[in-house]
Order: structure tokens, then sequence, then C-alpha cells
């Protein structure tokens, strides 16, 4: 019998975040930056749901990365682009991170994650338990 599995979130970063970093394209110095805003836009996507969270990314999507609630010790978020998207960093068991820059509706998604980790976790992250 499969458990079924509810997707809260499946798609790429925030359009705001590519749009954002090539205005700031127009001075030499933010070019590195928009370069790799224009590759995360066309390479990486993010599926999280109520068993787990898949980042696909590295070149030309090839590399994918898939981690259990179970394994997550703490999770912060930060807010970019006036709020309308953000960056999350999900902390495992083993010490290593995930990260996933301009994330959509990264709020709301933050909440999901959080009522599927352990109540240590949460407190980590700064919620009560």
């Amino acid at each position: 019998m499969a458990i079924k599995e509810d997707v809260y979130y499946e798609g790429g970063p925030h359009i705001g975040d590519l749009i954002f970093h090539c205005v700031l394209a127009i001075t030499v110095v933010f070019i590195p930056i928009t370069i790799g805003a224009i590759i995360r836009a066309i390479w990486v996507r993010y599926r999280i749901t109520s068993r787990r969270i898949s980042v696909t990314g590295g070149w030309m999507g090839r590399n994918r990365t898939d981690l259990i609630y179970s394994e997550v010790t703490r999770v912060a978020v930060v807010p970019r682009g006036l709020g309308m998207w953000g960056d999350m960093a999900v902390q495992l068991k083993d010490g290593s991170r995930l990260e996933m820059r301009a994330v959509p509706i990264f709020r709301e998604l933050y909440d999901k994650i959080t009522e599927h980790i352990s109540p240590k976790a949460r407190e980590a992250s700064g919620l009560s338990v």
C-alpha cells in the first residue's frame, strides 16, 4: 500500500530573482551574479512534498538531491526581493546543509516543512514546540 505524497511546491526559482539580477547586470560588477541567476532559472527545480524535499540542479540539471524530514535538524529562511521570494537553508543530522535560493512562497513552504520535522528540530529552527 503506497502512502500518499502531497506536493506543496514543484517548480523553479521565483522569476523576480532573475529579473532583479538582469537589471543589476547593467553594471559590470553584477554580471557574474546575473549569470548565476540565469543558470538557476534554467536548470534548478524544487519539489517539496509531505515526505521529502528534492532539488534538481547542477550543470544541465543532472544532479538531484533528496532528503527526508527525519534527517532535518534545523530550517532557516531569509526573505529576498521585498519578501516576494526567499532563500531557505535546511541543515541535516550529518552536518551537511541544503541551500535553496529564490524559493517562491517560502513562508508557506517553511510552515509546511516545519510541520514534518521533529520537535527538537522545530525548536532549533526558532519555533515553539
